[in-house]
């Protein structure tokens, strides 16, 4: 069994803890879902967060340019970055996976104000740590900032690329798909935006983009026992910090005020 393999088999009690957790099947009210974008949002962020690392250490983006080492990595960060980078919204328009995701957070009316502040604070405090502290937000969701932060901090390529690989939108199970689906048709199509955004991420993460990180995971750790055991700490570290926001999600969740049931689902 590859290194790979082996790593996976280890996590399948913590993704399985994620792809099962209650918090998809309290999503049934556009007043649920306003709890959850508003925090999940930043798990869409804190992706390209990781992505921008990766391609950092497996490309070059300095001037003068020089040939990367690794070319096949190369190549494998460079094909995952045009999509999520770049991909094609539903107007045809290029854009970030994050900026489909904020379109679809205004369409259906979910509140931006903490993402927008977070990202103000960033530019004007000049790094992610004082841009969290300046920024009120849960503190699972600063926790699971933070912690993607401290392994890019790291410098260590395992750790890194395992947090991507492992922390990917595959963890998504297919009846959030669903309760979205029944929301966007009771709602005239209010979350069409959202349901576009859903079916790419998830097109792309399983078909695509998750034989990528794979490839490039078993590229960068090889045969190396070390390397293999830095990049299963980094990716339980970040596995268990997506449990405690999808907690708190689901916390905010029962607080909200029960509306009724805009869908009936099974």
């Amino acid at each position: 069994m590859s290194g790979y393999h082996q790593l996976e088999s280890r996590l399948v009690d913590l993704r399985r803890d994620l792809t099962n957790h209650e918090v998809y099947d309290r999503l049934s009210t556009i007043e649920s879902l306003h709890v959850l974008m508003e925090q999940h949002v930043f798990a869409v962020w804190e992706f390209m967060l990781l992505l921008k690392a990766l391609q950092r250490k497996l490309t070059c983006v300095d001037v003068p340019w020089r040939a990367t080492a690794q070319s096949a990595a190369c190549r494998l960060e460079n094909e995952i970055v045009l999509a999520e980078e770049s991909d094609l919204g539903p107007d045809g328009q290029p854009a970030s996976h994050f900026e489909l995701y904020l379109a679809a957070m205004k369409q259906v009316g979910a509140d931006t104000r903490t993402i927008n502040h977070f990202l103000h604070n960033l530019e004007a405090n000049g790094g992610v740590q004082c841009a969290l502290l300046s920024t009120a937000m849960p503190s699972a969701t600063r926790n699971f900032v933070a912690t993607t932060f401290e392994i890019i901090d790291s410098e260590d390529i395992c750790q890194i690329a395992s947090a991507f690989t492992f922390g990917r939108e595959e963890l998504l199970p297919s009846v959030f798909q669903q309760n979205v689906c029944w929301l966007n048709a009771s709602t005239d199509g209010v979350l069409s935006g959202f349901e576009y955004y859903l079916d790419r991420d998830v097109e792309l993460d399983g078909d695509e983009h998750g034989a990528k990180a794979r490839h490039l995971m078993e590229s960068l750790c090889g045969d190396d026992s070390q390397k293999w055991k830095a990049a299963e700490h980094a990716a339980v570290r970040s596995l268990e910090a997506r449990k405690l926001m999808w907690d708190s999600i689901a916390d905010e969740m029962d607080a909200v005020s029960p509306q009724p049931c805009l869908v009936g689902l099974s």
